[in-house]
């Protein structure tokens, strides 16, 4: 299968390995503030130009959620814990796991959460997984599995400012189309790249019931949709709700 441990399922596995045993900064761009409670961070991965991104969301504790955990230089770190102590670290499928072991090591006392079609794979790095149904309830933060699945993705939704952002893994990708040999590969193999779609990788191994899919996308796609964050690449931010109907019906 095609799969990247990042989660980009667009490379062989294995370019690069699982998980980092230690922690191991790539080049990434500053903690970006999107709301109130809610902060993204684009990142790199090695030898390949498939962009990643964390996503980071604050409950009404105070308390951080990490979602697709990347490791940040230590000027960015001091600023993430300015933030407020990280509780939860959600790996949103079982090919995000690249800094998830390291992430884990420096903050312990977090919880790791991972879809149930996940958590298997995730717990080859970190065997103290639990399913996202231990996420507690929260007024503006809430975790749930994309509908059609299997179990395999994981979803996050944030309230805030009378809008909502949705954050999915691979379920949804949004990149331009790239230059090179790898640029070939993410739009005419893969079909990853070109905007907002599901990827062919994503089809063949991570939808399992389209129409299942569809609707929720749909149902996603309601007036107060803000923004979608995806794990790679661009924010969906112009006309969110009629992109995600857009994508619904290509599944069709």
């Amino acid at each position: 299968m095609l799969a990247c441990a990042s989660g980009g399922s667009a490379y062989p596995e294995g370019m690069p390995k699982a998980s980092y045993d230690t922690w191991t900064v790539l080049p990434h761009g500053p903690i970006e503030r999107l709301e109130d409670n809610l902060w993204r961070v684009e990142g790199t991965l090695p030898g390949m130009p498939l962009k990643r991104v964390m996503t980071l969301a604050r409950l009404a504790s105070g308390d951080l959620v990490v979602h697709n955990p990347i490791a940040l230089d230590a000027r960015a770190m001091t600023e993430l814990d300015a933030l407020g102590g990280v509780a939860f670290i959600v790996v949103p499928n079982g090919w995000h796991r690249l800094d998830l072991r390291a992430f884990h090591t420096r903050y312990p006392t977090a919880r790791v959460l991972a879809p149930p079609g996940s958590r298997k794979k995730v717990a080859v790095v970190e065997p103290t997984v639990d399913d996202l149904a231990a996420f507690p309830p929260d007024p503006n933060v809430s975790l749930g599995i994309v509908d059609g699945t299997g179990g395999l993705e994981a979803l996050m939704a944030v309230k805030a400012n009378g809008g909502t952002t949705v954050v999915f893994g691979d379920a949804v990708f949004n990149m331009p189309h790239l230059t090179g040999t790898h640029g070939f590969v993410l739009r005419w193999i893969t079909g990853s790249s070109g905007g907002p779609r599901v990827s062919r990788v994503a089809r063949l191994f991570m939808i399992k019931n389209k129409a299942a899919f569809a609707a929720h996308l749909e149902r996603l796609a309601t007036p107060d949709l803000r923004r979608v964050i995806v794990a790679h690449h661009q924010t969906i931010t112009d006309d969110p709700a009629g992109t995600l109907r857009r994508v619904a019906a290509s599944m069709r």
